[in-house]
């Protein structure tokens, strides 16, 4: 049974070490992937590309090169999320056939582009910019991932801490395609989390109408 948006709030939190014993079942993992795929980008792009981990090896040669957390090692399953970078320079023809989808007129996707185009002219004016665009966007489908886990008493961690290049080269990915944005690992918690710490309702919100 799903549980409640803000009941799941409270139940997720970083989970820092994962009981090696159980597993996540592929219908659960295929349903947190879903959320993922099923998340909103700007411009309906899609700037994102999720790399599944299960492996013992691949995780053991990753530990290392996200200092040495142990998230890596005991979770279930990683989900290595890249953001594009070829696929959302117009000259790709990606760009192009993911505005095609929607079966509008050639006029109007004709002014998709050109807006597009346009209103991206600084960030598409370097790949360094244009990761820093794309790997924002991937944040969505982490959050959405992890929520969706949550749902289903399933625990979470993103990492941030790693070594960016020396991921890429492991993995064997093209960075003039895609780069890494950040890896998020999956499973179950060992023990009971200390309770969530938040700032308070009024510290974090301000109505301004």
């Amino acid at each position: 049974m799903a549980k409640d948006f803000l009941e799941m709030m409270e139940f997720r939190h970083a989970c820092k070490i994962f009981d090696e014993s159980k597993r996540v079942s592929d219908e659960d993992m295929r349903y947190i992937l879903e959320a993922g795929r099923l998340s909103p980008s700007s411009f309906g792009q899609e700037g994102w590309k999720f790399l599944v981990v299960r492996g013992k090896e691949l995780k053991e040669a990753l530990k290392p090169l996200c200092w040495n957390q142990v998230q890596l090692t005991t979770c279930s399953f990683l989900v290595v999320i890249l953001a594009a970078i070829e696929n959302l320079k117009p000259q790709s023809g990606v760009v192009r056939k993911r505005f095609e989808r929607r079966d509008l007129p050639k006029e109007r996707i004709e002014a998709y582009i050109q807006r597009y185009s346009s209103h991206l002219k600084d960030v598409l004016s370097s790949d360094e910019k244009l990761y820093c665009w794309s790997a924002r966007q991937t944040y969505i489908a982490l959050a959405n991932m992890m929520n969706a886990a949550a749902s289903i008493d399933i625990d979470s961690c993103a990492i941030e801490g790693l070594e960016k290049e020396k991921v890429e080269v492991l993995l064997g990915i093209d960075t003039k395609k895609w780069q890494l944005s950040v890896i998020c690992t999956f499973g179950y918690r060992v023990k009971e989390p200390p309770q969530k710490v938040r700032l308070g309702f009024d510290e974090v919100v301000e109505f301004v109408d």
